[in-house]
């Protein structure tokens, strides 16, 4: 039986993201709406045999979702390949759109037995270790830049690593504005960021996801992460070596970048 277009260009990209390669960009009928480009990435979600860990919040950025004319941020799945403990190495290449330091929440599994609507008041009594987390961004296709949400869904959400630091036991604290920073002392780059830059805050980013993977049926059998999105921007990488992040009262997290 003869593939489909949509198979055969899934595969393509699934064998990019298992291999580490870079293609051609897919063609933007998969990518022109968010809809069909969310669609997309769930297909091709489904054909990654490596275990689910989490799943990443992106497009957060109010500024940038403004400019590209959307009204929410998309999510993407999270596989073990994918994430690191802090200190690791991450291999990068000429397609990689940067880095980013992102406050990460460990969500229990009973959340999947829950039957409510996930609000501000009763979202924290699923989470139960908060903590800094790097993301290494960046397309397995062959495009440079941000010029619509549905590329940046459609290949995996753009997720290349996620390297988490130190877990703590959650606790309520003012997350809606707490200094972040991503620094290479090499190279002397600094940039200074914040936790009320990620869609309001991050626990009003860690409601979306839950809410809307809820609304997919999703269902792990175990806790899991949420990675609730860039507390800098995207910060372009304008050298390798040592990346440290920062989060005020969360701790560090560090990547060297090769």
């Amino acid at each position: 039986m003869k593939k489909t277009l949509r198979d055969e260009i899934s595969d393509k990209l699934v064998h990019a993201f298992i291999n580490n390669k870079i293609i051609s960009p897919i063609p933007s009928k998969f990518t022109k709406k968010l809809t069909e480009a969310n669609k997309f990435r769930k297909f091709c979600e489904s054909k990654i045999r490596d275990p689910i860990i989490g799943f990443k919040v992106g497009g957060t950025g109010i500024p940038l979702m403004k400019k590209l004319k959307e009204k929410e941020p998309f999510y993407a799945a999270i596989f073990k390949k994918n994430f690191l403990k802090s200190g690791n190495r991450v291999k990068i290449n000429k397609y990689v759109l940067g880095i980013e330091v992102e406050v990460c929440y460990l969500i229990k599994k009973k959340f999947f037995e829950s039957k409510i609507l996930i609000t501000k008041k009763n979202v924290t009594k699923f989470i139960s270790h908060m903590a800094p987390c790097i993301e290494v961004v960046g397309y397995r296709q062959k495009i440079k830049g941000i010029t619509s949400y549905g590329r940046l869904s459609s290949d995996f959400g753009v997720n290349i690593k996620f390297l988490i630091g130190k877990k703590k036991k959650f606790k309520r604290i003012n997350i809606n504005n707490l200094k972040t920073n991503i620094s290479n002392k090499k190279i002397k780059q600094s940039v200074n960021g914040n936790t009320n830059t990620v869609y309001i805050n991050p626990l009003n980013s860690l409601k979306f996801l839950l809410n809307n993977i809820k609304k997919d049926k999703t269902n792990l059998d175990k806790d899991f992460w949420v990675f609730t999105g860039s507390t800098v921007g995207v910060v372009p990488i304008l050298g390798k070596g040592l990346y440290t992040g920062k989060i005020e009262k969360l701790g560090s997290v560090k990547t060297i970048l090769n």
